[in-house]
């Protein structure tokens, strides 16, 4: 049989499949996002996320200067508040002297390289659990965004290197921005969570920060999953208002809307491999239906292959071993 090309050419061994593959992973990609807790020497498993861990800070920097071992250049930072510290202004989120502020010193202290960013949004502090502040039953807008502000500069001031809000009020990209500018934070960069949607995958994450919402859901405030150019207009928005990166949550039911991100907007684009689609992969290897480091790194190469340039996700640490 005559053929005038043979497109197996460029598969028949290992070498040639790398040599030719479109895609590349890399340590460099990912963001780890880190769980931090009040104590020493505390490292507290998730239970619905096998294998991960809510440490205290000690061991945190220990993970982070690990992490920086092996290739990985960035960590999120989460921490968990304790329940008398919570209300529904969240002033404890911009204490400079809170969980948050004394960490992004001590991370940065051990390891000066390191891409330090931090979570915006005030569920962790809240006493209903939700991202903003609320009055009779509504998450209200704008006095969320001035609470936010206060803790997006007191982050800076504590020196991360990026805020990441998380909470998707309107109008928060452009507050922050202006209040980092105003108060000669300009070299604090912003990467906004633009299209986060209202998702079940979340689960396993608010078990990691006891951060349940207290009452009814987030849907006012996150984006229905049955939406595409909302997803495309709200990454357009945030650019406008000052992003220096625009994240897409979750990714692996998203990959639409990552690769649309990716062709309207002239920024990195990030995605955040959240803790269900962790914990599915984890369960599903437990039973033995599937090869866990191959479906590792099959899920994180979708994700960057559909045009995330950053990743976060909690197979971080494993994928850079693997690769």
């Amino acid at each position: 049989m005559y053929l005038q090309r043979r497109n197996r050419v460029l598969r028949q061994s290992p070498a040639i499949r790398a040599m030719v593959a479109e895609t590349q992973l890399k340590p460099a990609d990912f963001i780890v996002p880190l769980f931090i807790d009040e104590g020493e020497q505390v490292q507290q498993e998730i239970s619905s996320m096998p294998g991960y861990f809510r440490r205290s800070l000690d061991l945190t920097v220990a993970e982070v200067q690990e992490l920086w071992s092996l290739g990985i250049k960035s960590v999120l930072l989460f921490v968990k508040s304790k329940d008398e510290l919570k209300d529904n202004t969240g002033k404890e989120s911009w204490n400079p002297d809170g969980l948050m502020q004394r960490s992004i010193k001590a991370i940065k202290a051990a390891i000066p390289g390191i891409v330090l960013m931090t979570d915006v949004a005030l569920d962790p502090y809240s006493s209903y659990g939700h991202d903003g502040i609320v009055e009779n039953g509504e998450i209200v807008n704008d006095p969320t965004v001035e609470a936010l502000v206060k803790m997006s500069l007191s982050h800076a001031a504590a020196g991360a290197d990026f805020v990441a809000p998380s909470d998707m009020m309107d109008g928060r990209i452009g507050a922050i921005r202006e209040a980092l500018e105003q108060n000669n934070h300009t070299r604090t960069g912003i990467m906004a969570y633009s299209a986060k949607y209202a998702s079940c995958f979340y689960g396993p994450f608010r078990d990691a920060l006891d951060s349940a919402p207290g009452f009814g859901d987030k849907k006012t405030y996150q984006m229905d999953y049955s939406n595409r150019i909302e997803a495309i207009k709200e990454a357009l928005s945030d650019v406008e208002e000052g992003a220096d990166i625009v994240m897409v949550k979750p990714a692996l039911a998203y990959l639409d809307i990552i690769r649309e991100v990716k062709d309207a907007v002239d920024v990195p684009v990030s995605a955040y491999n959240i803790s269900g689609e962790y914990a599915m992969i984890k369960a599903a290897a437990k039973m033995g239906w599937l090869d866990e480091d191959k479906a590792i790194l099959e899920t994180l190469v979708s994700m960057k292959r559909a045009g995330a340039d950053l990743i976060a996700t909690y197979f971080a640490k494993d994928a850079a071993k693997m690769l």
